[in-house]
């Protein structure tokens, strides 16, 4: 898909499981998608109460280019597709994990990544919004109507797609209203949560509040180190996240060494040869 590997880390939570971020050349906010790997443990299911499709946003003109990608990897996949008025490719990563490539006019706000192997003018262009599956629609839009700031701006049959600020690529979440699937369970192949952005601590403690005066039981805030986060569950169970642009990635690494070596909060430093010894070996992609 070529995007960039912007940082080697661990799970702050389960130091002994990696935590891989994903963006453009720079991890830019709105660019980012994370992975756990757990090898060997169970699958997860699909169903309601969670995210499960994530869409990236390409050029429009670039829906050849990435049918003929596909096709030449053996990565089945269905479309282009229309859905309202944009061009859909569907498919999976080999773990299950159900993604999209969203193609509108001018792709979206980011520049992709000149290096990478996928050719800069139809690269990857961040994050086009995500698919939250749901066994009734009506308390999760309420939410992000009444309290988080987007509005319904399409409808076709049981899909609802709601935008924020001025919409469009990296402000967008559907909603499928889908009551008689069956609950999902997060493990592997699934998406453990959804992350927004907010500019400043500042404005992230006022989300906080905001949210806490909605009955909504959201976390302190918590260091990550590039940035800070708070999370809550939405009414239909799907987790999501708050997190600050700042710090970002280069405070540890130079934009040039980004993703190149293990990198450690400080708390676990102390820990380092025994992380890495527990750690299983990976293969870091060449640059």
């Amino acid at each position: 898909m070529g995007l960039r590997l912007i940082k080697l880390t661990v799970n702050y939570d389960d130091p002994e499981t990696y935590h891989l971020y994903f963006g453009d050349e720079l991890g830019h906010p709105g660019t980012i998608l994370t992975f756990f790997p757990w090898p060997g443990a169970v699958s997860g299911s699909k169903g309601t109460g969670q995210a499960t499709t994530t869409s990236f946003s390409i050029p429009r003109g670039s829906l050849g280019y990435w049918s003929d990608r596909l096709r030449e990897r053996g990565i089945r996949f269905e479309g282009p597709t229309d859905r309202f008025g944009d061009q859909v490719i569907s498919f999976s990563d080999p773990d299950g994990l159900w993604l999209e490539l969203v193609g509108r006019e001018g792709g979206g706000r980011g520049g992709g990544w000149d290096r990478g192997p996928v050719p800069q003018e139809h690269s990857i262009r961040g994050l086009f919004g995500v698919t939250l599956s749901e066994e009734g629609y009506e308390r999760t839009a309420s939410l992000l109507v009444e309290t988080m700031g987007f509005r319904l701006v399409k409808q076709d049959g049981d899909r609802f797609r709601y935008e924020v600020g001025g919409g469009g690529p990296g402000a967008t979440v559907d909603i499928l209203c889908q009551p008689e699937a069956h609950a999902g369970f997060v493990s592997v192949g699934t998406v453990h949560h959804v992350a927004w952005r907010t500019a400043t601590d500042e404005q992230q403690r006022e989300w906080r509040k905001e949210l806490a005066g909605a009955r909504l039981n959201v976390t302190p805030v918590i260091d990550r180190k590039y940035f800070h986060s708070i999370y809550f569950r939405e009414p239909g169970g799907v987790l999501l996240e708050i997190a600050t642009d700042p710090p970002g990635f280069t405070v540890d690494e130079s934009e040039e060494e980004l993703g190149t070596k293990l990198v450690l909060p400080p708390q676990l430093e102390e820990f380092r040869a025994a992380l890495v010894g527990a750690l299983p070996r990976i293969n870091l992609p060449s640059r």
